[in-house]
């Protein structure tokens, strides 16, 4: 019926109807272009021209909803691996200040054992060095005192020597086995 009133209308509103003179005869142009296109409406209404035509735009249009529907679920599926990489990325940045900030504080740990160990070491070379001083001196009072001895050995042989006589040798070496004897018994 829609079609119908279209076609109506369509010759109601044609300019054949404006043309002056007999209309319905083949001298009029307005009559002849009226009649060619009422026979190409016709022709495209028989070959179902408007139905594929609608059917071509449907399937275009389902082709387009289906192509936004795909970039749709392209555009979630980005931004949901946008928001994995901003996670991974926040985690890794936070794993690196985990990261340096562990290093600083073995780095600083490490200096301070470093420093203990420097005080412990030197502490410990002052009390070797020390421990050298002393025996060395120790060393050198002995050493002294020995020679003191032999200085003052000589002095008493150099002495005896020019005070003893024959007499007073023979004397002395006699009371020194006596006291040798008393003391062996």
């Amino acid at each position: 019926m829609m079609k119908q009133l279209s076609i109506l209308f369509a010759l109601l509103a044609s300019p054949a109807l404006a043309a002056t003179g007999p209309f319905f005869s083949l001298q009029n142009t307005n009559f002849v272009v009226l009649i060619a296109f009422i026979a190409f409406v016709a022709l495209l209404v028989y070959l179902k021209v408007p139905a594929k035509l609608t059917g071509m735009l449907d399937a275009r249009a389902a082709v387009i909803k289906s192509e936004l529907d795909e970039a749709r679920a392209l555009r979630e599926e980005a931004k949901s691996i946008l928001a994995t990489y901003e996670r991974r990325q926040k985690e890794v940045q936070e794993q690196a200040e985990r990261i340096v900030s562990s290093a600083r504080d073995e780095a600083m740990a490490a200096a301070a054992q470093a420093k203990a160990d420097l005080k412990t070491s030197i502490a410990r070379r002052l009390a070797a060095a020390t421990d050298q001083i002393a025996s060395a001196e120790a060393g050198a009072i002995r050493q002294v005192r020995e020679q003191a001895v032999t200085v003052a050995i000589a002095a008493a042989g150099d002495l005896l020597a020019k005070q003893m006589t024959a007499d007073a040798a023979s004397a002395s070496i006699d009371a020194a086995i006596a006291q040798v004897e008393a003391k062996l018994h």
